[in-house]
């Protein structure tokens, strides 16, 4: 397994998702989850294979579009069940996964920057539900520059799907 994400781990999520694939969590916000994910982590110094496996874990077992408060620990259990099948991570990126995708939705931060930066990405995307991200709820000074935030902002109203690996998921 060179790539953290493989083909193989995309349409894994995908097959098991019980929202829509194409919907407000689906592939089109976790590709750009993942790219606002890498573009922060060239700031902040972020791991970056565990921001690219938040990207694609962080929603991954929503039972629905609206509220689902447990989704976050789902998403982790499952990437811990998927760990050594689908990827590989040592024990203490694993660690910074689980706890980023277990707790995206419930702290307002944490201490580590690569967790820090995994929740920006996922809040950098909340125009695509009609809000701008308030800087007062992001973690990073990269995320809160009123330019990341307008980029993002931008992207995600417009519905942009980005040309990553996940991005070209959507076609496949």
């Amino acid at each position: 397994m060179s790539a953290i994400i493989s083909n193989e781990l995309i349409l894994a999520i995908r097959d098991q998702l019980q929202i829509n694939w194409s919907g407000i969590h689906g592939v089109s916000h976790l590709a750009r989850v993942y790219e606002n994910g890498i573009h922060l982590a060239e700031s902040t110094g972020a791991n970056k294979r565990v921001v690219k496996l938040f990207a694609l874990f962080h929603d991954s077992r929503r039972l629905n579009e609206s509220w689902d408060p447990e989704h976050g620990p789902r998403g982790a259990y499952l990437a811990e069940s998927w760990r050594g099948k689908y990827f590989e991570l040592p024990d203490c990126e694993f660690d910074l996964l689980f706890t980023a995708c277990s707790l995206h939705t419930q702290a307002k931060t944490h201490v580590d920057t690569t967790i820090k930066t995994c929740f920006d990405a996922d809040r950098l995307d909340l125009g695509r539900v009609g809000k701008t991200p308030d800087p007062r709820f992001l973690c990073t000074e990269a995320a809160r520059d009123p330019q990341t935030i307008e980029w993002a902002t931008q992207r995600s109203v417009s519905g942009y799907v980005p040309d990553n690996l996940l991005g070209r998921a959507l076609i496949a």
